[in-house]
């Protein structure tokens, strides 16, 4: 018989398409089979597409298996005893019901396990009838002599070992064990009781001994590695939702970050070009052509946003703050300290705070005549930014607007932390603390 054909992989060599490069091709190597058909293609058919359902569908083809193999033993049980035709059509009609009543509780047994159904209760209680019926059988025709004490021992041993699995899924972890234990130890019972003695007993006790607990064990480890693929699933699901959710508030964070202080200065500067062309003086069309630049600026930086690239600098932040400030009319005094020493990181972290609080001014501090920001190392190995104002009485209260909450969340990044103080006289003070490590 020919054996399949591997098709090497090629590798496709890379595109130039404009100043984009397409990521080389490479194609996955192909097993041939019957009709032409690869062995993923017949692995997709049979399970279906990959994840958790296949695997569940891969268990439960398993959980067929076995109870087919089990139909195997017995008709192999059948053919080399010595049970006779009555004999043999007792087994086959009693070991019928149990292989129906073993795949039938084990399919139920596994729903339950994964939290999918109900408890079998009456899947189980015929099941372990059916399993004493067939010990029941096997006694008896020991008894009336027409098996030999061998032909009982791999009976007993095979019926208990099919029968281990099952209740180990459906039933609570302590009941199981008991019902797992007592049947065996009722059939041993009357095996001894039929005529089953010395070194086949034994054989047949030791053999139920280690088939038992390993099939029990192993049916207990089947389903729980289903509803740990199951629950792996649902963790990445969830995942990808957090993931999408951050996304959004990065974005909806960044946006205002990035447009609430321009559009404060747009409307402020827009204010002033209104009153200049009352006044029919020529500076208005410099105001209204520096509104003209912030609008286009913004475009640039929404766009540098949604590719999510746009980082903030301190030092430009700084310089562009006390800008906007005095065109404002509020005195702006600036120490930069070690600002221009820091990571980009940190810079980035902190010249989002200079952006927010500069918006904050503009915005809700009415009559605001001076700003001091200072950027130091403190003795207690912090890199500290304060921004301080006045004119901050009609400051909106704590927890309003999404400005500051959106700050903590990017200093939390870089294990910083954010602290706002209203002060007498109408002094608001912003305070971002960056530990000196974090800042290295």
């Amino acid at each position: 018989m020919a054996e399949p054909e591997v098709a090497e992989p090629e590798v496709a060599e890379p595109v130039m398409t404009g100043s984009e490069v397409a990521e080389p091709e490479v194609s996955r190597p192909a097993v041939t089979g019957p009709g032409s058909l690869s062995v993923e293609t017949w692995v997709e058919r049979l399970g279906g597409p990959d994840g958790p359902e296949r695997y569940r569908r891969y268990t439960l083809g398993t959980l067929a298996a076995f109870a087919a193999a089990e139909v195997a033993l017995w008709a192999f049980w059948i053919k080399t005893s010595d049970a006779g035709t009555l004999g043999s059509a007792l087994v086959a009609a009693v070991g019928a019901a149990h292989v129906g009543a073993h795949l039938l509780l084990s399919r139920a047994a596994l729903r339950r396990y994964l939290g999918a159904g109900p408890r079998p209760a009456g899947l189980v209680a015929l099941y372990v009838v059916a399993t004493v019926a067939m010990a029941a059988v096997g006694c008896a025709l020991l008894a009336a002599g027409r098996i030999g004490d061998r032909d009982l021992v791999t009976y007993l041993v095979w019926l208990m070992m099919f029968y281990a699995g099952p209740p180990m899924l459906a039933l609570p972890t302590r009941t199981g064990v008991v019902l797992v234990g007592a049947v065996p130890a009722a059939a041993l019972g009357a095996a001894a009781a039929s005529g089953l003695s010395g070194e086949l007993l034994a054989l047949a006790v030791g053999g139920i001994l280690f088939m038992v607990p390993f099939m029990a064990t192993g049916m207990r480890v089947t389903g729980w590695s289903v509803r740990l693929i199951e629950e792996l699933a649902r963790a990445r699901a969830t995942q990808a939702r957090l993931a999408v959710a951050e996304e959004r508030l990065r974005f909806g964070r960044d946006l205002h970050d990035v447009l609430g202080r321009n559009l404060a200065v747009v409307a402020l500067k827009s204010e002033l070009a209104v009153r200049l062309a009352r006044r029919g003086r020529e500076e208005a069309v410099a105001q209204m052509e520096e509104v003209q630049h912030i609008a286009q600026e913004s475009q640039r930086e929404i766009r540098a946003v949604v590719r999510g690239y746009r980082t903030a600098d301190l030092l430009t932040e700084l310089a562009g703050a006390r800008s906007v400030l005095e065109a404002a009319g509020i005195d702006c005094r600036i120490e930069n300290g070690p600002a221009a020493r820091l990571p980009a990181h940190t810079q980035a972290a902190l010249g989002w705070v200079v952006r927010e609080g500069t918006t904050n001014i503009l915005r809700h501090a009415q009559g605001a005549s001076r700003c001091e920001v200072s950027a130091r190392a403190t003795v207690s190995g912090w890199v500290a930014l304060v921004m301080e104002n006045d004119g901050a009485g009609t400051a909106p209260r704590p927890g309003t607007g999404s400005g500051l909450p959106g700050l903590r969340e990017r200093l939390v990044e870089v294990d910083g932390t954010l602290t706002t103080e209203l002060r007498p006289g109408g002094i608001f003070r912003l305070t971002a603390r960056i530990p000196w490590e974090t800042a290295e």
